[in-house]
């Protein structure tokens, strides 16, 4: 049997036992393909571990970066307390248009303020109203600018705040130093920044699944 079609088999038996059915994110993900997204957005299963993760951390104020559809957006909000709040920056607007649109149609748009235009200039922003520090942080967009945004994650987070960023293995090709990819630069770079980085504990998971062979990285900002 082809290896990607057992990781997916597995995913589909976990997901079977461990997931309830959700039709609210059944129809974010239809919602996704019928406006063309690109079909990149979080695996259930991780999509309910970053939800079980925000809740661990008793996450009262997460900033997302990369909003796609809102798939994940939703799974993180779902984590919040009712007087919680979740920024998520998003520089495509038919992808802003579509994730307000999943938002309200889940019960979020009160929690949840999505920004549109490029994060870095979003995150700068940000820090210059003074906005309240976020204690979890998830980040998922244009892997080339992944150390720019650990740079403006470990300004913007409060002590102890969990930083996570996803698709950062590549199919393995983050090993590569040579590759032409400046997604896998990106990425590679990113890492060198952590390794150098004294505010933050991190740490790096393989994943394989329905969404081919990734992984993530997880961090914790030091008190």
């Amino acid at each position: 049997m082809e290896r990607t079609q057992r990781w997916s088999e597995v995913d589909n038996y976990f997901n079977s036992k461990l997931l309830a059915e959700d039709h609210v994110l059944d129809a974010v993900l239809a919602a996704n393909s019928g406006a063309g997204l690109p079909a990149i957005d979080v695996a259930p299963n991780q999509g309910k571990l970053l939800h079980l993760l925000a809740r661990i951390k008793g996450a009262k104020r997460i900033l997302e970066i990369g909003t796609l559809g809102g798939y994940s957006t939703i799974w993180l909000a779902r984590a919040l307390p009712v007087e919680g709040k979740l920024v998520s920056l998003e520089f495509e607007h038919l992808h802003v248009q579509i994730a307000e649109d999943n938002l309200r149609a889940a019960g979020l748009a009160d929690n949840v303020q999505v920004i549109e235009g490029p994060a870095l200039d979003s995150l700068a922003a940000l820090a210059a109203q003074g906005v309240e520090p976020f204690d979890f942080i998830f980040i998922d967009a244009d892997k080339p600018n992944n150390p720019h945004y650990l740079q403006w994650a470990l300004k913007l987070a409060s002590p102890g705040a969990v930083i996570i960023a996803d698709n950062v293995v590549r199919d393995g090709e983050v090993v590569n130093g040579d590759s032409g990819d400046n997604r896998v630069q990106g990425i590679r770079q990113f890492t060198d920044l952590l390794a150098a980085e004294p505010r933050i504990d991190a740490t790096a998971l393989q994943t394989v699944g329905s969404k081919g062979y990734d992984g993530f990285i997880l961090g914790v900002v030091k008190g």
